[in-house]
C-alpha cells in the first residue's frame, strides 16, 4: 500500500513538474483525467477477472449437467431395453395361453377349472400391472 502511495505521490510530483508552466485549471483537469483513466482501467481489470471467474464456474456447472444428461440417457436406454424384453415375454406368454386354450377347446374335453388349481390362472384375465424385475432374465 505504501508503494502505491509512493508511486502515486512521485507521479503526482512528476505531473506537477510537467505541467508547471500550464494554466492551473488545465493542469488540475489533466491530472484529474489521468486519475480517472487509472481508476477506469482498474475497474475494467476487476470486471474482467470477475467475468473470467464466472466463465470458469459456468463451464464447471455445464460439465456437471452434461454428465447428468449422459447418465440419464444411459438409464433410459437400459429401461427401454428391459421394457422391450418384458413386452416380448408378455406377447409370447399371451400366444402360449391362446394356443393352450385352443388345444383345450379343440379337444372337446370338459375341464373343471375349479378342480385344478394349476389351470385356474389360465382362466383369469391378465392385468397390465408393472412387474418388478431384478434386471436379470433367464430363459
Amino acid at each position: 500500500m505504501s508503494g502505491l502511495r509512493q508511486s502515486a505521490s512521485s507521479s503526482a510530483s512528476e505531473d506537477d513538474q510537467r505541467y508547471a508552466g500550464m494554466d492551473e485549471k488545465k493542469r488540475k483537469r489533466m491530472i484529474s483525467n489521468r486519475e480517472s483513466a487509472r481508476r477506469s482501467r482498474m475497474k475494467k481489470q476487476k470486471l474482467l477477472q470477475d467475468l473470467t471467474g464466472e466463465v470458469s464456474r459456468l463451464q464447471g456447472a455445464n460439465k456437471n449437467i452434461v454428465a447428468k444428461i449422459e447418465e440419464t440417457t444411459e438409464r433410459y436406454a437400459i429401461c427401454a431395453t428391459q421394457n422391450n424384453v418384458l413386452r416380448a415375454q408378455a406377447m409370447e406368454l399371451t400366444d402360449r395361453l391362446r394356443y393352450l386354450n385352443d388345444v383345450i377347446n379343440s379337444t372337446g374335453l370338459a375341464v373343471d377349472v375349479a378342480a385344478d388349481p394349476l389351470l385356474k390362472p389360465l382362466q383369469t384375465p391378465c392385468s397390465m400391472q408393472p412387474i418388478a424385475s431384478s434386471g436379470l432374465f433367464k430363459f
